[in-house]
C-alpha cells in the first residue's frame, strides 16, 4: 500500500509540474509599469542654495538624502535665466525664444504658451499618465494657457509671479501716494482648475503657499497610485516677496530666507514620504531644479549663485547655471555627480526616450536625451554646446564643452551693495565685452582667454552663426528660419 501510494503521489506531481509549466510557457510576461515622474521645479533658487552644493545656516535633510540617493549635476543649466521663458523651455523642450515666450508674462499680458505646441503633460497623456501641476504655472493667464488646455488633469496654483500684485515691499497694502507704480498690478489669484477660488492679499496668505502645494501634490500622488502619474510641483518660493509658515519661522541660523528653504525641504521630504506610504518610491524619476538664478540685488531675502558670477536676468553663469539632483532608484546611481552639460530642455526629451512617448513633429526640439548621463554612463556627452538668450531674442553667449564665449551686450550688473529685508538694491545695466572663458579653470568667469585661444573663438563664433540662422538673434537685427509665434488673446474678449 505505501509503495502504490507513494507511485500515486509521484504520479500527481508529475503532472502538477507538467500542467505548471504549460501555463508557465503560454503566459503573456506581465508589462513593468512606467515610471511615475515628479518634477519639482524651484522660482530663483542658486546654484549654491542647497548644502549638497555648500549652502549653510539651514538644513535640507530631505535634499541632502535625494542628493545621497540620486546624481547631482554640477553643470546644468536653465534654459533662460527668466520667468516664463524659463517654464517654456521646460514644458516644451525648446529653447524659449523658438516658442515665442520671452521674459516674464505680466498680469495684462495678451500673450501665453500656444495651444499647437505640446507640452511635457501632453506628451506623456500619450502614456496614459495622469497628469497634475500644483505651484506657479505663469505661460498665460487667460483661461486657453492655463495648465488644463495643456494637458494638465489638475492645478492649483498661482497663474504668475507672487510679486506681480498690489503690495509694497514691506508686505503694506499699495498705497498711490507712497507707491504709484503698484497700483498697475491687479489682487493676486489664487486658481483651481481654470477658476480664481480666491485672492492672496497678505504675506500671511503668501506664507501658506508651500504648504498648500504640498498637500495637494500629497493628495495627487495618493489618488492615482494605481496608474502611471507626471506630478509637476512648481513651488512660488524662494522667489520674492518670500515668507514661511509659522512652524518654520525662526528656525535657520540665516533669517527668513533659511526659513523659507527649510520649509522647502520639509515639502521635498512630504513628496517622498507619500511615494515610500503608497510604494512608489522604487518606481518614481524625482527631479529636482530651479527656472533660473538668484536675484541678487534683495540681499538677505535672496539666495547664493553659489560664487558662480551675477545671478538672475543675466547670462553669466550664476543667471543660468543651476542646481539638478535626480532620483531614481535602480536605475541612477546613488551618490553620483555628473560633471557634463546638461539642461531643462532636455528633460522632455529624456522623459520622451524614458516612457516610448512619441515627439511632436510640428516643432524642432532642442532638447537631447540624458538618460545614458543618468545611468552613469561617464563616457556619455549628450549635450556639447548650449546658447544663452536673453530679452526678447538676444544671443549674449555660447558655450561648447568647457569654453564659453560671452558676446557683447547691455546687461543688468549686481556689483554694488544689495537691498534687505525684502526691498530690492539697484540693478543698473552694464556694458558686457567679448571674452572668452575656460569654465574648468575659471567658473567665475574673471579672466579673458580669448587671445591665447584664437582657434576656439572661431569655432564658438561659428556656432553663434547657427543659432542666429536658427533661432534669430535681435542684437545683429537677425530673424531665425524656424520660429515661431506665442499664443494671443484680446483682452476685451476675457
Amino acid at each position: 500500500m505505501k509503495r502504490i501510494s507513494f507511485s500515486l503521489l509521484a504520479v500527481a506531481a508529475i503532472l502538477a509540474v507538467t500542467a505548471l509549466g504549460a501555463f508557465l510557457a503560454v503566459r503573456k510576461p506581465v508589462a513593468k509599469r512606467p515610471p511615475n515622474i515628479v518634477l519639482i521645479f524651484m522660482d530663483d533658487l542658486g546654484y549654491g542654495d542647497l548644502n549638497a552644493y555648500g549652502a549653510y545656516g539651514y538644513n535640507t535633510p530631505n535634499l541632502d538624502r535625494l542628493a545621497m540617493e540620486g546624481m547631482r549635476f554640477t553643470h546644468f543649466y536653465a534654459a533662460q535665466a527668466v520667468c516664463s521663458a524659463s517654464r517654456a523651455a521646460l514644458m516644451t523642450g525648446c529653447y524659449p525664444n523658438r516658442v515665442g515666450i520671452s521674459g516674464a508674462l505680466m498680469p495684462w499680458a495678451k500673450t501665453g504658451l500656444h495651444t499647437e505646441e505640446t507640452t511635457i503633460a501632453e506628451l506623456l497623456k500619450q502614456k496614459k499618465y495622469a497628469t497634475g501641476i500644483f505651484g506657479k504655472w505663469h505661460l498665460g493667464h487667460q483661461r486657453e494657457f492655463l495648465p488644463l488646455q495643456h494637458g494638465f488633469d489638475e492645478y492649483f496654483g498661482l497663474p504668475y509671479s507672487n510679486d506681480m500684485w498690489p503690495v509694497y515691499y514691506d508686505g503694506t497694502a499699495y498705497n498711490p501716494a507712497q507707491h504709484p507704480n503698484r497700483g498697475q498690478y491687479p489682487v493676486l489669484p489664487l486658481i483651481d482648475g481654470n477658476n480664481k477660488v480666491e485672492e492672496i492679499k497678505t504675506l500671511e496668505d503668501q506664507a501658506l503657499l508651500t504648504a498648500r502645494y504640498t498637500e495637494r501634490a500629497v493628495q495627487f500622488i495618493s489618488k492615482n497610485r494605481n496608474q502611471p502619474f507626471f506630478l509637476y510641483l512648481p513651488h512660488s518660493m524662494p522667489h520674492v516677496p518670500i515668507a514661511a509658515s509659522k512652524r518654520f519661522r525662526g528656525k535657520s541660523a540665516v533669517g527668513l530666507y533659511g526659513d523659507v528653504m527649510e520649509e522647502i525641504d520639509w515639502s521635498v521630504g512630504e513628496v517622498l514620504n507619500a511615494l515610500k506610504k503608497n510604494k512608489l518610491d522604487e518606481n518614481t524619476l524625482v527631479i529636482f531644479t530651479s527656472d533660473n538664478g538668484p536675484w541678487l540685488n534683495f540681499g538677505n531675502h535672496a539666495g547664493s549663485s553659489g560664487g558662480l558670477r551675477q545671478g538672475k536676468g543675466s547670462s553669466w553663469e550664476g543667471g543660468q547655471r543651476v542646481p539638478c539632483i535626480v532620483r531614481w532608484p535602480g536605475v541612477v546611481p546613488g551618490g553620483a555627480v555628473c560633471h557634463k552639460m546638461a539642461a531643462t530642455i532636455d528633460i522632455y526629451t529624456t522623459l520622451a526616450a524614458i516612457t516610448g512617448a512619441t515627439l511632436p513633429d510640428n516643432r524642432k526640439i532642442d532638447g537631447v536625451n540624458i538618460l545614458p548621463l543618468l545611468t552613469g554612463d561617464l563616457a556619455a556627452t549628450p549635450r556639447t554646446h548650449f546658447f544663452y538668450y536673453y530679452n526678447r531674442n538676444d544671443l549674449e553667449a555660447v558655450r561648447k564643452d568647457r569654453w564659453k564665449l560671452m558676446l557683447p551686450h547691455k546687461g543688468r550688473t549686481y556689483m554694488q551693495l544689495p537691498g534687505n529685508d525684502g526691498f530690492p538694491g539697484p540693478t543698473p545695466n552694464d556694458t558686457v565685452l567679448f571674452a572668452l572663458y575656460d569654465l574648468r579653470r575659471d567658473p567665475a568667469e574673471t579672466y579673458d582667454v580669448k587671445d591665447q585661444h584664437p582657434e576656439i573663438v572661431k569655432q564658438m563664433l561659428e556656432l553663434a552663426e547657427t543659432a542666429r540662422q536658427d533661432l534669430g538673434d535681435a542684437l545683429t537685427r537677425r530673424e531665425g528660419a524656424n520660429v515661431c509665434k506665442a499664443g494671443s488673446v484680446e483682452m476685451s474678449s476675457q
